[in-house]
């Protein structure tokens, strides 16, 4: 996810480079690439217009101080108008009714379904609530069926009444059995289209003035570039919805309908998707994506991460095995699974300052865990418990188990003892004691 645009901005901005101070001839030299690396990120002609117009008003006439050369000035700039264009700061969720209503919309294919899943688990997990899913699709089929295994998979109860053809009626009475069970969330799944049509919008129109929910969100497919700023003006037109939620940012997408559908129909975007899995969902925080798309990563996003999928209780247990030098490969593959519940590799990775521009050049996958997986489940437990018991012929064993090479198992024992060490210490010097620790909300 924009890794494109990150690189050509940065291209843009070393025309300032050695530059002494800021004039209007170099700022239009640098503006000019800024504009084209907009649109080739599939940005609307007119927001990128706007927002390099803007940005030159704020740049020419800049006193640059001299501990900041016009470079830095340009990217801080830059910085504060993309954060601006995608709406400055994160918008919550309006549930303040109980039982609290969540309308989601969308085009057929765009995740909306999947993401009624998630907005679910985020709520249930997070905010302590009973969310009830609705499976008001009656069209598509298997729509019930995939809403329900979802359902199952996270813990959370789907309302549906299979044999209805009247989504306005399944609605209003899947909400009196929301009140009757205690749930204090309801997700109400509605039908998709291939297209904008007048009885797809005319039915979800009806939905939404029946049953009056607190939150209407629009669900729409980021890979669409333009197509998807588009398709959200002529919903909001009609639905006047209440956020935007883009999905598939972690697919083949040139960033342009995340920095373009703000200002189109200026309504924010709440949530974005970054993957299948269901908790592969996060807030949209405008300034931290301005962070990573200039390359100053995210590390706030990434801690988020990390104290949603480590536990406490068993960082502490480990951090007192690498002290003792008790490491094994039992708790090698444990770290490994909370890391892959993380999310893809290198979208976080790209959360680390610096790291952005030579993410492309990293020689890793997620498939490299899966490999690591299968050497370490194809060793006996006192194998795993006691790495130094793996002599060749064992060794040997493992490899044909495992599906790899000898020469691979060789690998991942030298590159466990290496981490083993560093780890160790890095747990033994005074560094850890000037890390301050991130408190727990």
């Amino acid at each position: 996810m924009f890794e494109n645009l990150s690189e050509k901005l940065e291209r843009s901005f070393k025309l300032l480079k050695g530059e002494g101070k800021i004039t209007e001839i170099n700022v239009a030299e640098t503006l000019k690439d800024v504009r084209k690396a907009l649109l080739d990120a599939d940005v609307n002609y007119k927001v990128a217009k706007t927002f390099t117009d803007t940005v030159k008003a704020k740049a020419i006439g800049q006193n640059v101080l001299t501990s900041v050369r016009p470079g830095q000035l340009m990217v801080k700039i830059v910085h504060d108008e993309l954060a601006s264009l995608m709406g400055e700061k994160a918008v919550e969720l309006n549930l303040k009714s109980h039982p609290s209503i969540i309308l989601m919309s969308g085009l057929q294919g765009s995740g909306k379904t999947t993401f009624s899943g998630k907005i679910a688990r985020m709520l249930k997990e997070k905010k302590n609530k009973k969310p009830l899913l609705v499976a008001d699709d009656i069209y598509r089929p298997a729509a019930i069926d995939q809403l329900k295994i979802i359902g199952e998979q996270i813990g959370v109860k789907v309302y549906a009444e299979p044999d209805s053809k009247n989504p306005v009626q399944i609605a209003q009475n899947a909400i009196r059995h929301a009140k009757q069970e205690g749930h204090d969330i309801i997700i109400i799944d509605t039908a998709g289209r291939l297209a904008v049509d007048d009885a797809m919008m005319n039915e979800i129109t009806a939905i939404k003035e029946a049953v009056r929910p607190d939150e209407t969100l629009f669900v729409v497919d980021a890979m669409t570039g333009q197509d998807a700023v588009n398709t959200a003006k002529e919903f909001n037109e009609r639905l006047d919805f209440d956020g935007v939620i883009l999905t598939k940012l972690d697919g083949d997408t040139r960033g342009g309908a995340a920095l373009s559908i703000r200002t189109i129909v200026n309504k924010p975007i709440k949530f974005v998707g970054t993957g299948e899995k269901m908790e592969a969902i996060d807030v949209f925080h405008p300034t931290r994506m301005a962070d990573r798309i200039l390359g100053m990563g995210d590390i706030v996003s990434l801690v988020e991460k990390a104290q949603e999928h480590f536990d406490e209780e068993e960082a502490t247990r480990i951090q007192r095995k690498i002290a003792r030098n008790q490491l094994d490969f039992n708790d090698y593959l444990s770290q490994i699974q909370s890391i892959k519940k993380m999310g893809n590799f290198k979208d976080l990775a790209s959360m680390l300052p610096g790291v952005g521009k030579t993410i492309k050049e990293l020689d890793f996958d997620d498939k490299t865990f899966k490999t690591i997986e299968a050497i370490i489940k194809s060793m006996t437990p006192s194998e795993r418990k006691n790495p130094s018991l793996l002599n060749g012929p064992r060794r040997l064993r493992v490899a044909q188990g495992s599906g790899t090479t000898q020469q691979e198992v060789s690998n991942l024992l030298k590159q466990f003892e290496k981490t083993c060490n560093l780890m160790k210490m890095i747990s033994t010097s005074k560094i850890l004691g000037k890390v301050p620790k991130l408190n727990r909300k």
